[in-house]
């Protein structure tokens, strides 16, 4: 059915009761035809439709603040308040962010990206509403997966200090990006599979339906001594201060209304557990909701997607760790709740190595933790995540793996830009806060059969800490050797020789540095070319030689230029007092938006024309030898 157009929540608010329903259909349907042309997380969306226009129709934005965990899940909210026009440009360069964006809208008044921020968020909100003296409400919304993170347990450690209103629903699905793991996640779905659960969810509905909401607190807290038993997560979470409501169906829209309702009217903190499903609504996402978590284009019909003719990093790594780990029984495989996305569900599966393969769930920091625990013992633990979530475990690789000089093996995935998930999830920060910390070897492979044999050379490195970083997506198809080559640590690769201008490319960049070398060469300067496969050692007699005579270097690198790869060759050049001026690619002192990589490179400078034109002006301003 057509729905007046919706600009804001208020319009949301006008619509007869009987029509919610039909908007929420409306609404997926909008979902799956936008995000098939675009990409997007799909699943998480169609989980938190009801969800979502439930907190609308209760609550006001901007006054009342949601907090959503990730926000991914965010998509609804944005069509709600005056973004369903622009939907269709969500993930696209110069469209609407991915995730809830401060900036964006006034009703995002939290921007994340990572797991288990909103309860922290959310508590400072409550917090200061209560100092303040206003009384607007304040709603968290976390999933299931986020109890796995340390941050909203130490949010859930100090709620008992608020003695005003705070919401906070418990989105339960048993998913995160894959199936969730753990202790946290085995008790949710206890709880949610129990015949008496069953029971009181059923009882609770009907008195919501009869009563507008009031009896549910009967369920809650009031309920016969001989049922406490039966009310475990009340329990739990009266401990930590919250009274608890749940499990009731987070798809039932009338009771979601009405549960609301009910909760707005307290004054103390409050938990509200729903059971939803990921990629409600529509049948491919409900199949694999691993891959609707966050996927490009498909086909609405199958839901199926382009396959790629080349092989992404990840799957690569996935491939190679479980060849190298049948033939050496001492590697293990660490992830935190990216199996697939980091390509381990490739060594998860295979029978001969899974007993070796451990999902800690979203928790970074015992991820690295446990590493440290299992490198002590003499394994060789490869702890794989995504270079904007290593971020999370900084303390442990200084404080645990650094200053031990524990032989972890790091496998940051996603370093560089990662286009159109934008800046939460952009991994362009590594070099800067690993390349600095004693006893680490870090590395970054040209192309993919670099990539395998600097796996292997980890694989057989043992005299401390030793990393890696690569990028999203394919490479350029170089095909791996039978037999993977371990590296010199800290001996580079130079292709060419040159007596006029040195080019050093960093990682997957080293192509835009074979191009801007055969531009210049076009252009009749002699060119000397490097890979210098080491950020840290990085080949100090290779570099310091290029220098000594060469009249520039530039540098092209997937990361900040601050404190990044190029800036470690200013370093050097400066201790060796060889003042050669040094030109920089790479990105900027900034938060880079999202967006497709070409159109980002194009706007920031990274480009083979870009560093001929730089290289160019910095040869002219040279003084003129005589």
């Amino acid at each position: 059915m057509n729905f007046p157009e919706i600009k804001s929540p208020q319009d949301l608010k006008k619509l007869p009761e009987e029509q919610l329903n039909d908007l929420a259909a409306k609404i997926r349907q909008v979902l799956i035809e936008s995000l098939s042309q675009t990409g997007g997380h799909l699943g998480p969306n169609l989980g938190v439709v009801e969800l979502t226009i439930a907190l609308h129709r209760v609550f006001e934005t901007p006054k009342d603040k949601f907090v959503f965990d990730v926000s991914h899940q965010g998509y609804v909210h944005k069509m709600l308040t005056g973004r369903w026009d622009k939907i269709d440009t969500i993930r696209q360069y110069e469209g609407l962010n991915g995730f809830l964006l401060r900036t964006e809208s006034e009703h995002d008044c939290y921007g994340a990206g990572h797991a288990g921020t909103a309860l922290s968020a959310a508590l400072g909100m409550a917090t200061a509403a209560k100092l303040k003296g206003t009384d607007n409400h304040v709603v968290a919304v976390a999933g299931d997966a986020a109890f796995t993170c340390g941050p909203t347990f130490e949010a859930l450690n100090n709620v008992a200090n608020l003695d005003s209103p705070f919401i906070i629903v418990l989105n339960d699905n048993e998913w995160s990006i894959d199936k969730n793991v753990g202790a946290i996640a085995k008790y949710f779905n206890k709880i949610t599979t129990s015949k008496a659960y069953s029971g009181l969810h059923d009882v609770a509905a009907s008195f919501v339906e009869k009563t507008m909401g009031k009896g549910v607190s009967r369920l809650a807290s009031k309920v016969e001594k001989g049922a406490k038993s039966v009310l475990v997560p009340s329990v739990l979470f009266e401990e930590f201060g919250l009274r608890y409501y749940g499990p009731i169906d987070g798809h039932d829209l009338p009771l979601l209304i009405k549960t609301f309702e009910f909760l707005k009217e307290q004054k103390e903190p409050v938990i509200l557990h729903i059971i939803t499903e990921k990629g409600h609504g529509y049948q491919p996402a409900l199949e694999k909701p691993d891959k609707f978590h966050g996927l490009g284009k498909y086909k609405i019909e199958t839901g199926e997607t382009d396959p790629s003719s080349v092989p992404t990093y990840s799957q690569i790594y996935g491939e190679y760790l479980t060849k190298f780990a049948k033939e050496d029984e001492k590697i293990t495989a660490i992830t935190a709740a990216m199996p697939g996305g980091t390509g381990l569900a490739a060594f998860r599966d295979n029978e001969k190595v899974r007993d070796r393969y451990f999902d800690v769930g979203i928790a970074e920091e015992h991820a690295a933790l446990f590493a440290s625990g299992l490198a002590t013992q003499g394994l060789k633990p490869f702890l794989t995540i995504y270079s904007t979530f290593m971020q999370r475990a900084f303390d442990m690789l200084v404080h645990d793996i650094g200053i031990q000089n524990l032989p972890v093996r790091l496998c940051m995935d996603r370093a560089g830009l990662s286009g159109d998930d934008g800046p939460t999830h952009h991994g362009l920060f590594d070099i800067g806060y690993l390349r600095h910390v004693p006893n680490f070897v870090f590395m970054q492979p040209k192309d993919e059969e670099e990539f395998v044999d600097m796996l292997w050379t980890m694989a057989n490195y043992d005299s401390g800490p030793i990393a890696v970083r690569y990028p999203r997506g394919a490479g350029t198809g170089a095909k791996p050797k039978d037999e993977p080559q371990k590296l010199e640590i800290g001996k580079a690769e130079v292709l060419k020789e040159g007596t006029d201008i040195g080019l050093i490319g960093l990682g997957h960049l080293f192509s835009m540095a074979d191009q801007t070398c055969t531009s210049l060469e076009e252009q009749g300067h002699s060119v000397e070319l490097m890979n210098p496969r080491f950020i840290k050692p990085m080949d100090s007699t290779a570099i310091k030689k290029m220098a000594s005579k060469v009249k520039v270097i530039c540098t092209f690198e997937d990361h900040v230029l601050h404190n990044g790869f190029g800036a470690a060759i200013i370093e050097l050049l400066h201790d060796a007092e060889i003042n050669t001026p040094v030109v920089r690619i790479g990105w900027p002192d900034e938060f880079v938006e999202h967006g497709n990589i070409p159109a980002l490179r194009e706007k920031h400078g990274l480009s083979h024309e870009n560093a001929v034109s730089l290289i160019n002006d910095k040869l002219q301003s040279l003084p003129q030898q005589m």
